[in-house]
């Protein structure tokens, strides 16, 4: 094993770890595949005793090396799911993602966090999501938007008492449902607020904060000012989790390069969550770039036409995997993209692509 560590690249890719019987146990990806494999087997006194059990266990190694990182996440994130390694499902959790709901019984409504679309008996439930926040992160986000506004009420229907203020109520948390009258209406109106932020269609809830907040700063309350703080970055990790949701239903064509030298690129053809060409072209000189413009049109005319467009189905946690790859890398600075409506492969509207691929490459 030492010597097949020593003699890994430093480059991008992925390596499959097997047992005693050749079965692969766990699937990685790096962006130098010799440091991180040396991490299992070097100082390993930190390791999580999961981790330790891998190492114990590993009796071969097989690698597969990568032009990019991002082809490096997008591999490993194929194999796991198609080769299902013991150590993978054991070290991350199989429901990955996490859905808030919004439970209600008679004019009681409440929100829970829950890794099942299952309604759990009650009377009605609307679900948000699936997000890709871990549950634990889900649930600190909701409970600080809930505290910030004043929601978090500590009853549900078979504990309400009339006129009896629950615990959150006197600590300020709760602005009172439990009583009844104004209260509740009150209370009611801010849960409507939130439900249209969680729907993306009401942002008067987040702007409110960054109005309280700015007053308590400017009155020298930092305590308060801290907590509306806490409650804007929460509902910013809402809606960027939701925006991955929202990219992986648009089913995007895209464009995509990045630079593995000066005089290369690496070329990538996008549809949705799925690669369906990559390849390795010259920049060195301006003749290989306008060659390049050519060679990108008549790739985005074959991959990216009405035919291949794939019939709508319900987004998967699988689909939600590879998305998350993409959206992330989009994001970065690795690479440069383009999106491609589906009017630009049109036969009437192809000066609409040339245009825009000459400036892609400018």
């Amino acid at each position: 094993m030492k010597t097949i560590i020593q003699e890994l690249p430093l480059s991008p890719g992925v390596y499959l770890m097997r047992d005693s019987r050749g079965t692969v146990i766990y699937v990685g990806k790096s962006k130098s595949l010799k440091k991180r494999v040396q991490s299992y087997f070097y100082n390993n006194k930190s390791h999580s005793p999961k981790v330790k059990k891998l190492v114990h266990h590993v009796k071969d190694l097989e690698h597969i090396v990568t032009d990019t990182e991002f082809e490096a996440f997008m591999l490993e994130c194929r194999l796991i799911q198609d080769i299902k390694p013991m150590y993978n499902r054991k070290m991350k959790n199989p429901l990955g993602y996490s859905y808030i709901v919004l439970r209600q019984k008679r004019d009681w409504r409440w929100l829970e966090i829950t890794d099942t679309l299952d309604d759990g008996g009650q009377d009605r439930s609307r679900f948000f999501g699936p997000y890709t926040a871990s549950r634990k992160s889900l649930e600190h986000a909701v409970a600080r938007i809930e505290e910030c506004c004043k929601i978090a009420c500590n009853y549900r229907p078979a504990a309400a008492s009339a006129n009896t203020p629950c615990l959150n109520y006197s600590l300020g948390l709760c602005l009172g449902k439990c009583l009844g009258g104004a209260n509740a209406r009150r209370f009611d109106e801010v849960m409507d607020r939130f439900i249209g932020l969680l729907q993306g269609n009401d942002r008067s809830l987040y702007d409110e904060m960054e109005h309280k907040m700015v007053e308590a700063a400017e009155r020298f309350d930092f305590e308060q000012a801290a907590k509306y703080r806490d409650g804007m970055e929460a509902v910013n990790l809402l809606l960027s989790k939701r925006q991955v949701i929202e990219f992986a239903a648009e089913n995007h064509s895209i464009v995509i390069y990045e630079h593995l030298d000066k005089d290369t690129i690496k070329l990538f053809l996008i549809k949705g969550n799925v690669v369906l060409h990559s390849e390795r072209c010259s920049v060195a000189a301006r003749a290989d770039i306008e060659s390049l413009q050519q060679r990108a049109k008549a790739l985005i005319l074959s991959y990216f036409t009405k035919d291949t467009e794939p019939d709508a189905a319900e987004i998967t946690r699988e689909d939600i995997d590879a998305v998350q790859i993409i959206y992330s890398y989009l994001q970065s600075s690795a690479c440069r993209y383009l999106l491609i409506p589906g009017s630009w492969v049109e036969a009437d509207e192809q000066s609409e692509l040339e245009e825009a691929l000459r400036e892609f490459w400018a």
